[in-house]
């Protein structure tokens, strides 16, 4: 090898590492059009490409673009089929579009690819509850649960699918275990599980929160 040709192979190194970091982290910033020039100019392809669909997916999805996430998570799919965190992403976007069944059937493809995930199981149990299936709901919840037993999230939502189905000693327990687990972000899931409790203790009539978004 010619002393000429060892600095063109650093430049080119360094520029496919560049490449590569573009690709998998351009969903990190907050202009999907980074991703789209990864997607169109990237010298990298096939499966790799895969992440800058998801990032641009994931920047539509905190948008509010749910009709352009889906698009971007199919492309994703399609370029890397193995990775569950793309049908659970897909699915929340689904489910926040309202298609439900479509959201439930990626949900039970991620739980296949990650089994011992408990954000699936809740996730899927929140698009089962909005469709009026709370027995299935109920057998999700109890898996995140069981999974993720500090999740006050998951407790709290299973309490109230067993609230809507009148097994109001069950939701109690549900609402009282949520109060002693910390929470991860905000405070809402606390906050209505006191409000539950207070309804049930005044006998006033309790209904269904919708699912989170």
């Amino acid at each position: 090898m010619t002393r000429a040709v060892v600095p063109l192979l650093i430049v080119l190194c360094v520029l496919i590492g560049l490449s590569t970091h573009m690709v998998v982290n351009c969903g990190d910033e907050d202009d999907p059009d980074i991703c789209s020039a990864v997607i169109g100019f990237s010298p990298l392809r096939g499966s790799l490409i895969a992440f800058a669909y998801e990032g641009r997916a994931r920047i539509a999805l905190r948008r509010g673009d749910f009709k352009r996430a889906i698009a971007d998570f199919d492309e994703a799919i399609h370029l890397n089929p193995n990775r569950g965190s793309l049908y659970r992403d897909r699915a929340l976007a689904r489910r926040q579009n309202g298609e439900l069944e479509l959201a439930v059937a990626d949900y039970d493809e991620a739980i296949a690819h990650d089994p011992k995930r408990a954000t699936a199981y809740h996730q899927r149990g929140l698009a089962l509850a909005a469709m009026g299936d709370l027995d299935r709901a109920i057998l999700s919840y109890n898996t995140a649960v069981r999974l993720d037993p500090a999740d006050a999230q998951a407790r709290l939502d299973r309490g109230l699918a067993f609230l809507a189905r009148g097994q109001t000693d069950d939701a109690r327990a549900d609402f009282e275990a949520a109060l002693t687990l910390p929470l991860a972000k905000d405070s809402r899931a606390h906050e209505t599980a006191r409000a539950k409790l207070a309804e049930l203790a005044s006998g006033e009539p309790t209904r269904l929160a919708a699912p989170r978004r």
